[in-house]
């Protein structure tokens, strides 16, 4: 039984590694442990510091638990995770206050990422019933022509912190669907809640072996979970220049990869829009999730009929956001000091490089303690810039003057990232040029950058993405997949 939090006072018991279908200690015997980003002197879980020696072994519980999962009827494995799903929402309030208090994202946010992790299940579980292939005309008589969908194996997977149960959520349940056998490592900033799914799983029924979950660091336990020949297929969300090294580990081997990574998100507002309108709508896509998120606005190139209006709404918005700790305030803290440092020095270098601070560019007076950072607009911003060009990764947008709609597409598109884009435009022939030109994975007309449905294709293009496989929906389950096709001459 995994045990989720503790008494920061009073620091008695470590979470352990999940491997087999039994919970365990580490063999290095050492540990690390989880602060409140809202409070680091509140320690809120202690887990294990686990090395490339706990990693093999997890794979080798994956290895010879493979087979049987794999011949498990589909319908079973779908009431496994509608099961696990099912427990899950059962005790939403305590894991929405766990990631809260791990991450820092404010409440409503947080709940909204626990439902989504249950939807997720649910989905899934409709889904591995489906799961077959399809019956062809053959060219010969006597002869039945089909193909057979089979799980790939043992699926590495690597997940970050932003959306901690999330996004293993949407990779743990097509691979379980498709009946593939996983060794899972959480980011070691926020990993209660996957091992709070573990749980789940195990309690649903799930067979020994075929989940493992193991902590600690990604250069030991990633690393031995990508390069261990037991493993066949690896999926990777995180930054680019970490996601773009597991993509040449794993390719070098001959292993299936799939890596979801970095954004630059623009959001082109053009002289038809609203300019409160769109300023609510890049506000939220940029300051929600305290800005910790792959798709978040952290460009608004702005049309200059409407510019300065929309400046005027955007530091009003900005403004307006009640910070505080999560389960108190609208925008928690970062997660970690270090990425508050970051936020930091990136608000600093758009200084330095000319751009003019609109609004925040600190951290709040009424917090001596705590990773937190006011919502900040720059204005007066060229596409060259750092600030522009560069993931911040915090509740930074940079708003960047354009003369007409075609300079505005060109400025959106010229970022060596391609995950997600918005446009906030009345104008119908605006919107369709948008979506036919946008060099996104994710393209939105008058919706903010941030927010997607499970059931359809997630990914991104340029360095966004290695550009193999999406995530979520049909498109999810084929990377966990792998085609037969069977001639029978009867």
């Amino acid at each position: 039984m995994v045990w989720l939090s503790c008494d920061a006072s009073n620091v008695t018991e470590t979470n352990q590694n999940y491997v087999d279908g039994a919970w365990i200690a580490s063999e290095t015997g050492e540990t690390f442990d989880v602060e409140n980003p809202a409070d680091p002197s509140e320690v809120v879980a202690r887990y294990q510091q686990s090395d490339a020696d706990d990693a093999a072994a997890a794979v080798d519980a994956a290895v010879a638990a493979e087979d049987e999962w794999a011949n498990t009827p589909g319908p079973e494995r779908g009431r496994i995770l509608r099961q696990a799903g099912t427990i899950l929402a059962e005790r939403k309030d305590e894991l929405t206050k766990l990631l809260v208090e791990e991450e820092g994202k404010a409440r409503p946010e947080a709940a909204g990422e626990v439902q989504r992790a249950i939807d997720i299940f649910h989905y899934f579980s409709g889904k591995a019933a489906d799961l077959g292939g399809t019956v062809k005309g053959s060219s010969s008589q006597n002869t039945t022509l089909y193909t057979r969908k089979e799980p790939v194996g043992v699926a590495a997977l690597v997940t970050p912190w932003n959306y901690p149960i999330a996004i293993p959520a949407w990779k743990l349940a097509p691979a379980l669907a498709a009946g593939n056998t996983i060794v899972l490592k959480p980011a070691t900033a926020a990993p209660g809640v996957v091992l709070a799914v573990a749980e789940a799983l195990d309690e649903a029924g799930l067979p020994d072996g075929v989940l493992n979950v193991v902590t600690g660091p990604g250069s030991s336990v990633g690393t031995e979970f990508i390069e261990n020949g037991g493993t066949d297929a690896v999926s990777f969300t995180g930054s680019s220049q970490v996601g773009e090294m597991v993509y040449d580990q794993a390719t070098d081997q001959g292993k299936r990869v799939q890596t979801e990574l970095g954004g630059k998100n623009p959001t082109l507002v053009g002289a038809s829009a609203d300019p409160a309108e769109a300023a609510e709508i890049v506000a939220s896509g940029g300051f929600g999730t305290t800005g910790q998120s792959c798709t978040a606005c952290s460009r608004a190139v702005v049309h200059e009929d409407v510019y300065d209006e929309f400046v005027d709404a955007l530091v009003a918005e900005a403004e307006s956001i009640d910070i505080g700790p999560g389960l108190e305030a609208e925008m928690g803290p970062q997660v970690s000091e270090s990425e508050l440092d970051s936020t930091l020095e990136y608000i600093d270098i758009a200084q330095e490089e000319g751009a003019t601070l609109a609004a925040g560019g600190d951290t709040p007076d009424e917090y001596d303690s705590g990773y937190f950072v006011e919502p900040t607009v720059f204005t007066d911003v060229d596409n060259d810039m750092r600030i522009a060009q560069e993931e911040v990764f915090g509740p930074v947008i940079a708003v960047i003057k354009v003369s007409d709609f075609d300079e505005g597409l060109e400025v959106a598109n010229d970022v060596e990232y391609g995950l997600s884009a918005s446009v906030v435009t009345d104008d119908h022939t605006e919107a369709n040029r948008f979506v036919d030109e946008a060099e996104a994975g994710v393209v939105k007309v008058n919706e903010k950058t941030t927010g997607l449905e499970l059931h359809v294709p997630f990914g991104g293009f340029k360095r966004s993405s290695s550009e193999t496989w999406r995530e979520q929906g049909d498109e999810g389950l084929e990377f966990y997949t792998i085609e037969k096709t069977v001639y029978d001459n009867y």
